[in-house]
């Protein structure tokens, strides 16, 4: 059985950064696409970000771009989303993602958060302004 297990999230103002982690068990780590998604109050669960499985690619959601960098380590079995720059609207729930049907990071960006396999409980992000 998958588990994921997010950390790292806190309050921090806006500007600053954060770097959350994502420990992952249950199946081979190095096969699987990995990604981060977050869910704001009232707002739906959106893509934030995925890597390969081997890291050598990855996808962000343009809210993300220049700002945040997803990186795993496949002998620890962690995937990571380093964010800085943070800005109120990052506030929400950052979730971390597997799902076995997807091959690339950019189809994990394509896949409705209603069909992803696995989810982690989530991690707070709060930024003040």
């Amino acid at each position: 059985q998958v588990r994921l297990v997010e950390s790292g999230g806190g309050l921090v103002q806006a500007g600053g950064s954060l770097r959350l982690s994502c420990a992952a068990s249950g199946r081979t780590f190095s096969n699987y696409v990995m990604g981060w998604f977050r869910q704001a109050p009232g707002k739906e669960r959106e893509f934030v970000a995925a890597i390969s499985t081997s890291g050598s690619s990855t996808y962000y959601a343009d809210s993300g771009k220049g700002r945040f960098t997803i990186s795993r380590d496949n002998v620890n079995n962690t995937v990571y989303l380093q964010m800085n720059s943070l800005k109120p609207e990052d506030t929400a729930v950052y979730y971390c993602a597997q799902d076995t049907a997807i091959t690339t990071a950019q189809a994990m960006g394509a896949r409705s958060y209603n069909a992803i396999d696995y989810w982690g409980k989530g991690t707070l992000v709060t930024v003040s302004s």
